[in-house]
Protein backbone atom coordinates (compact mmCIF):
# COMPACT_ATOMS: atom_id res chain seq x y z
CA UNK A 1 0.00 0.00 0.00
CA UNK A 2 2.97 2.70 0.83
CA UNK A 3 4.38 1.73 -2.33
CA UNK A 4 1.31 2.40 -4.15
CA UNK A 5 0.56 5.35 -2.56
CA UNK A 6 3.88 6.65 -3.36
CA UNK A 7 3.37 5.76 -6.57
CA UNK A 8 0.14 7.81 -7.33
CA UNK A 9 1.29 10.84 -5.41
CA UNK A 10 4.22 10.74 -8.39
CA UNK A 11 1.54 10.70 -10.97
CA UNK A 12 -1.40 12.62 -9.74
CA UNK A 13 -0.12 16.33 -10.86
CA UNK A 14 0.58 14.89 -14.53
CA UNK A 15 -2.98 12.92 -14.48
CA UNK A 16 -4.45 16.31 -13.36
CA UNK A 17 -2.72 18.07 -16.14
CA UNK A 18 -4.11 15.48 -18.19
CA UNK A 19 -7.13 15.99 -17.27
CA UNK A 20 -7.35 19.67 -17.20
CA UNK A 21 -5.98 19.86 -21.30
CA UNK A 22 -8.16 17.11 -22.02
CA UNK A 23 -11.55 19.05 -20.71
CA UNK A 24 -10.36 22.21 -22.47
CA UNK A 25 -9.54 20.59 -25.72
CA UNK A 26 -13.16 18.87 -25.56
CA UNK A 27 -14.76 22.74 -24.53
CA UNK A 28 -13.07 24.36 -27.60
CA UNK A 29 -14.48 22.54 -30.27
CA UNK A 30 -18.32 22.19 -31.20
CA UNK A 31 -19.99 19.48 -33.01
CA UNK A 32 -21.04 21.78 -36.13
CA UNK A 33 -17.28 22.77 -36.12
CA UNK A 34 -16.35 19.18 -36.16
CA UNK A 35 -18.65 18.36 -38.75
CA UNK A 36 -17.31 20.94 -41.33
CA UNK A 37 -14.07 19.90 -41.02
CA UNK A 38 -14.55 16.39 -41.02
CA UNK A 39 -16.93 15.87 -43.81
CA UNK A 40 -16.28 19.03 -45.76
CA UNK A 41 -13.15 18.84 -47.26
CA UNK A 42 -13.09 15.14 -48.44
CA UNK A 43 -12.21 11.55 -47.16
CA UNK A 44 -8.95 12.13 -47.34
CA UNK A 45 -8.78 15.40 -46.16
CA UNK A 46 -11.00 14.40 -43.14
CA UNK A 47 -9.15 11.42 -42.40
CA UNK A 48 -6.02 13.06 -41.55
CA UNK A 49 -7.59 15.81 -39.88
CA UNK A 50 -9.60 13.28 -37.76
CA UNK A 51 -6.69 11.65 -37.13
CA UNK A 52 -4.76 14.25 -35.82
CA UNK A 53 -7.43 15.49 -33.54
CA UNK A 54 -7.68 11.91 -32.09
CA UNK A 55 -4.36 12.22 -31.61
CA UNK A 56 -4.33 15.17 -29.51
CA UNK A 57 -7.42 14.85 -27.72
CA UNK A 58 -7.22 11.98 -25.81
CA UNK A 59 -10.63 10.43 -24.65
CA UNK A 60 -11.72 7.44 -22.70
CA UNK A 61 -13.43 4.63 -25.02
CA UNK A 62 -16.78 4.69 -23.22
CA UNK A 63 -16.75 8.74 -24.52
CA UNK A 64 -15.59 7.90 -28.03
CA UNK A 65 -17.28 5.26 -29.11
CA UNK A 66 -21.10 6.53 -28.57
CA UNK A 67 -19.50 10.13 -30.28
CA UNK A 68 -18.08 7.87 -33.11
CA UNK A 69 -21.97 6.48 -33.32
CA UNK A 70 -23.54 10.07 -33.08
CA UNK A 71 -20.75 11.30 -36.04
CA UNK A 72 -22.17 8.00 -37.87
CA UNK A 73 -25.48 9.03 -37.86
CA UNK A 74 -25.00 12.26 -38.90
CA UNK A 75 -23.11 10.89 -41.88
CA UNK A 76 -19.29 11.00 -41.27
CA UNK A 77 -17.83 8.34 -43.43
CA UNK A 78 -16.33 4.98 -42.15
CA UNK A 79 -12.57 5.89 -43.01
CA UNK A 80 -12.96 9.09 -40.96
CA UNK A 81 -14.33 7.58 -37.91
CA UNK A 82 -11.82 4.94 -38.08
CA UNK A 83 -8.84 7.12 -37.92
CA UNK A 84 -10.33 9.33 -35.15
CA UNK A 85 -11.57 6.89 -32.68
CA UNK A 86 -8.00 4.57 -33.12
CA UNK A 87 -6.11 7.46 -33.09
CA UNK A 88 -8.08 8.52 -29.79
CA UNK A 89 -7.46 4.97 -28.02
CA UNK A 90 -3.66 4.58 -29.60
CA UNK A 91 -1.81 8.19 -29.66
CA UNK A 92 -1.57 10.40 -26.91
CA UNK A 93 -0.02 13.89 -27.47
CA UNK A 94 -1.34 15.06 -24.13
CA UNK A 95 -0.24 12.48 -22.29
CA UNK A 96 2.96 11.91 -23.83
CA UNK A 97 4.86 14.24 -20.61
CA UNK A 98 3.98 11.38 -18.18
CA UNK A 99 5.04 8.37 -20.71
CA UNK A 100 8.32 10.13 -21.21
CA UNK A 101 8.70 10.63 -17.44
CA UNK A 102 8.20 6.50 -16.86
CA UNK A 103 8.94 4.59 -20.40
CA UNK A 104 11.72 7.22 -21.50
CA UNK A 105 11.70 9.81 -24.88
CA UNK A 106 12.84 6.90 -26.74
CA UNK A 107 10.09 4.13 -26.07
CA UNK A 108 6.99 7.27 -25.87
CA UNK A 109 7.73 8.62 -28.98
CA UNK A 110 8.05 4.91 -31.20
CA UNK A 111 4.79 3.96 -28.97
CA UNK A 112 3.06 7.28 -30.27
CA UNK A 113 4.21 7.09 -33.83
CA UNK A 114 3.75 3.07 -34.25
CA UNK A 115 -0.27 3.88 -33.23
CA UNK A 116 -0.41 6.62 -35.38
CA UNK A 117 0.71 4.31 -38.35
CA UNK A 118 -1.61 1.66 -37.47
CA UNK A 119 -4.15 3.81 -37.38
CA UNK A 120 -3.86 5.00 -40.34
CA UNK A 121 -3.47 1.48 -41.93
CA UNK A 122 -6.64 0.70 -40.03
CA UNK A 123 -9.09 3.53 -41.22
CA UNK A 124 -7.65 3.06 -45.26
CA UNK A 125 -8.66 -0.83 -44.81
CA UNK A 126 -12.04 0.46 -43.35
CA UNK A 127 -12.54 2.39 -45.74
CA UNK A 128 -11.86 -0.26 -48.67
CA UNK A 129 -13.91 -2.72 -46.53
CA UNK A 130 -16.69 -0.21 -46.72
CA UNK A 131 -16.16 1.09 -50.49
CA UNK A 132 -15.70 4.15 -49.34
CA UNK A 133 -12.29 4.44 -50.87
CA UNK A 134 -11.70 3.09 -54.13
Amino acid sequence: MRSSWALFKGILPMFILVLVLTSVSLGFISEQVLMDILVGRGILAGTAIASLAGSVATIPGFVAFPLAGILAAMGVPFTVLGAFTTTLMMVGLVTFPLEKEFLGVKVALVRNLAGFATAIVVSLVIGLFFGELS
